[in-house]
């Protein structure tokens, strides 16, 4: 490919994107006002796929992955579009217009699409555009044929698969008890072709080294990051404490593009160690002070109550000075313990580097300290070779 429509191509369908996003987010605003939040926060998430796709594929053109979110963020953005659209024209006119049929079949089958695009085929090509070994080449040929059957069952399924818009007719539908059926296997298929993907990224992981293996991390911290924010808020709202709506599908996804972004371009790679380091100790910390506290509260309160008959605020006041006393010991603790179970590593090498300075305080002879820097140099960076040379000191005149 030339190097000008290597340069040209990505912008331009970045263009597109925001033109069709800021369609969409205008009508939005213009049909449910309500709804303007859940709608900008999926605009950001298409844009994001769309930039970073723009991205990789400006700086890293024979990797896929670029022309992938670009591709696929484009067909997303105009099934949205499309949809929107529709569902414009319903609250402006009386009855279906004919061209609401149309925007409803298309829109449902490009927002699918190229959601499925990008996710799926992400999973099996990332970091670098190529499959993990040539035996997942039936994998990757599945989910292309998946791709052509959800595009049959879309196509000539007799309803759109938005609930805003199942008022309308599909023109290119088939009222037949089949293509119900079709459209049933499509969805309960999806899952399966992304647990192949999701396989194929572990049986990378497993045998990845060096820059490979700290891409594969990112990735890895965004999914878990996903997993944990998708899982809160649908049991916080089974337990009735938030509402379960549109968001639960589009904030968890918001890091991901970043994500890849950082692994493939490889921005501050080696950062991602620091960040899982930090999440664990801060996310541990977080629901040990959490519980410490609500227990402290409720404890007191039945206390005092039963001293007193009162005593809800000295009961709040004493246990945030209770968890104020308790953060900095219980930060040291999770953090010598994580660094022990899963960075074993650094913490030898902090602890050598430590005896090694008690004992630099206390000796004196010039051999035997050079012969533990060597020691020291050899434990902590584990080099291939190391050796001290020690220039000799200049006579004074």
């Amino acid at each position: 490919m030339r190097r000008s429509v290597i340069t040209w191509l990505p912008w331009s369908s970045l263009a597109l994107t925001v033109l069709a996003l800021a369609i969409k987010l205008f009508l939005t605003f213009l049909d449910d006002p309500s709804a303007s939040l859940s709608t900008t926060l999926e605009v950001l998430l298409i844009l994001s796929f769309s930039t970073v796709g723009v991205l990789v594929s400006s700086n890293r053109p024979g990797n896929a992955i670029g022309w992938l979110f670009c591709s696929g963020a484009l067909i997303w953005a105009l099934g949205e579009l499309s949809l929107q659209y529709g569902v414009h024209l319903l609250a402006v006119e009386a009855g279906t217009p004919p061209v609401v049929d149309w925007a409803a079949w298309f829109g449902g089958w490009a927002r699918g699409l190229g959601w499925f695009l990008i996710v799926s085929f992400l999973l099996l090509l990332f970091p670098d555009g190529q499959l993990p070994s040539p035996r997942w080449r039936p994998v990757l040929w599945g989910s292309a044929g998946y791709v052509a059957f959800f595009t049959l069952a879309i196509w000539l399924s007799p309803v759109s698969n938005d609930l805003r818009l199942m008022s309308a007719d599909n023109p290119m539908g088939l009222d037949l008890r089949s293509m119900s059926l079709f459209s049933e296997i499509a969805n309960l298929t999806s899952p399966l072709v992304l647990l192949a993907g999701g396989l194929a990224v572990i049986f990378r992981f497993r045998r990845s080294v060096g820059e490979e293996r700290q891409q594969l991390k990112w990735f890895a911290y965004a999914v878990f990051v996903m997993l944990v924010l998708f899982t809160s808020w649908f049991l916080l709202g089974l337990a009735g404490l938030t509402k379960i709506d549109s968001l639960v599908f589009i904030v968890p996804l918001l890091g991901l593009p970043v994500a890849v972004g950082i692994a493939i371009l490889k921005h501050r790679l080696y950062d991602i160690d620091v960040i899982i380091n930090r999440t664990l100790v801060y996310g541990v910390l977080t629901v040990l002070l959490a519980l410490v506290y609500f227990g402290a509260v409720a404890g007191l309160q039945r206390l005092l109550s039963a001293l007193v008959g009162g005593g809800n605020q000295l009961a709040i006041v004493a246990s945030t000075l209770t968890i104020a006393a308790l953060f900095s010991p219980l930060r040291s603790g999770i953090q010598s313990f994580i660094d022990r179970r899963f960075y074993r590593k650094k913490y030898d090498a902090a602890k050598t580097l430590e005896s090694f300075s008690a004992r630099l305080r206390e000796e004196t002879d010039l051999e035997t300290l050079s012969d533990d820097l060597v020691t020291v140099a050899r434990e902590t960076v584990q080099p291939a070779h190391v050796s001290l040379w020690l220039r000799e000191p200049r006579e004074r005149r």
